[in-house]
């Protein structure tokens, strides 16, 4: 595979609107984004095929001497080109469209000319899929009497993207696939569900990993049949790679995202060279810190992947950015510059957000806790940069009795707090480590995109309810 067919024959046409534009402005860049997406279903009453996240589109960004303008469209051809620069200029230059800019100067661009390619090694066909999540489903139901609903879900995204400026000519593709399965139990009136989500570059390989996964599933889902609320109070926890990876995006996350530190709205921004953390915690984000959901290979202002350090040995270094929330800060660009689609703007975003492995061993984790739990399962979360507080929500907890587990389970579980306080709390880090993405991020209350987050199991004391 290779970069999409509407793009490979668009790239010749985009080449010359840039260079029209370029007679005009100090500064022309083009996005062109074709995404794809298959999703397919199976439950015990039906199975489904549908698209997903497709989008075909281009955005050019212009800087006329003061700040920046985009316009975003739909369709570049070598007969339209012309057309579409004049209507471009006009329509960047309407007097209802005049907005007052924040002063910048020009993107200094390295001149680099590359193709990039991640493509599925062991890909299958749609037929295929739908036996192996039917076999998924039928694994499940047959677990136990209890299982009301057997659900198994495959979603395949494909990415082709070039980007054009008077320095850059890239173009990358690349491929992920994330297959869930889902089990639903019921007793009387109780109705639980508990699921198992594996993923990966390449879709064979996805589905193997699945196979072993399955009864986890459909083992959780009977158990919460039993669980108790928390009695709230601050507790010694185990949190595993999932927690610590929502633990990892609350905290430091959009709290580090430049854009806000242009608008004064995360406090991060003030503690720069400080400890926020334990000395044991190293935090990182970037396309190409691991291989998963968000692994690019450019972001969408055509900065390359990078790997940034966020926190090292506790103390926070710096935070991730866009291409002009750096120009305004007067730092380098991250490659955090992301959209929504070609009709959004680009934001500081975050990636694959993890906190690094340390050296313990999760047994002697688990034996160094009096009275505490094991926090499992990303439920959800939210932050607030401006004051470092998050809370996070676990599906449930495995309570844990003089370094063993009790076999009482909790649920749902909150974790509360501010951020430097459950940070600085850790006290160990274990030496296993796993970073998955199965769904999206929203920037306040829109602009999603894909990411993960992980790292390894912490130990931490924090406020639960």
């Amino acid at each position: 595979m290779s970069l999409n067919e509407i793009l490979a024959k668009s790239k010749k046409p985009c080449k010359y609107l840039v260079e029209e534009l370029l007679k005009k402005y100090e500064y022309v860049s083009l996005l062109g984004s074709v995404v794809t997406g298959t999703a397919i279903g199976v439950d015990t009453k039906n199975i489904s095929v549908s698209e997903s996240a497709n989008e075909v589109g281009y955005v050019v960004k212009i800087f006329n001497g003061k700040g920046y303008s985009e316009y975003s469209f739909d369709n570049i051809n070598e007969e339209n080109y012309l057309e579409l620069a004049k209507k471009i200029e006009a329509e960047i230059t309407l007097p209802e469209l005049k907005q007052e800019h924040v002063n910048v100067g020009l993107i200094k661009e390295e001149k680099l000319k590359k193709s990039f390619c991640r493509e599925d090694l062991s890909p299958v066909s749609d037929e295929v899929v739908v036996e192996k999540l039917t076999k998924i489903r039928d694994d499940i139901k047959n677990y136990s009497d209890l299982i009301i609903n057997a659900i198994g879900r495959y979603n395949k995204m494909e990415v082709s993207k070039i980007f054009i400026s008077p320095n850059k000519e890239l173009d990358q593709y690349y491929t992920w696939t994330n297959v869930y399965a889902i089990a639903v139990s019921r007793r009387g009136n109780t109705i639980k569900m508990g699921r198992s989500v594996c993923d990966g570059a390449n879709t064979l390989d996805v589905f193997n990993k699945m196979d072993t996964k399955i009864n986890d599933a459909c083992q959780i889902a009977i158990e919460l049949l039993d669980a108790k609320p928390i009695e709230p109070g601050v507790y010694d926890v185990i949190t595993d790679p999932s927690i610590t990876g929502l633990i990892a995006h609350e905290a430091f996350g959009h709290g580090v995202e430049m854009d806000m530190f242009v608008k004064n709205r995360a406090k991060g921004k003030d503690y720069i060279g400080e400890y926020v953390a334990s000395p044991l915690i190293d935090m990182h984000d970037g396309a190409c810190a691991t291989e998963s959901v968000a692994s690019y290979f450019f972001d969408d202002d055509g900065v390359l992947a990078h790997d940034t350090l966020i926190i090292k040995k506790g103390i926070l270094q710096t935070g991730i950015s866009d291409t002009l929330s750096a120009l305004q800060l007067g730092t380098e660009p991250t490659g955090n510059g992301r959209r929504e689609s070609y009709k959004r703007k680009a934001y500081s975003r975050m990636t694959n957000t993890f906190f690094s492995k340390g050296e313990s061993k999760v047994s002697d984790m688990i034996k160094s806790i009096k009275h505490g739990y094991y926090l499992c399962d990303t439920n959800n979360g939210m932050e607030d940069p401006k004051n470092w507080q998050i809370q996070c929500t676990a599906e449930y907890a495995r309570e844990i009795v003089d370094g063993k587990f009790s076999g009482k389970i909790v649920s749902p579980v909150v974790i509360s707090g501010y951020v430097p306080d459950v940070l600085k709390s850790i006290s160990m880090v274990s030496d296993e480590f796993e970073v998955s993405g199965s769904g999206f991020c929203g920037k306040g209350h829109k602009e999603w995109v894909r990411v993960s987050d992980g790292g390894p199991h912490l130990k931490a004391k924090v406020k639960l309810g």
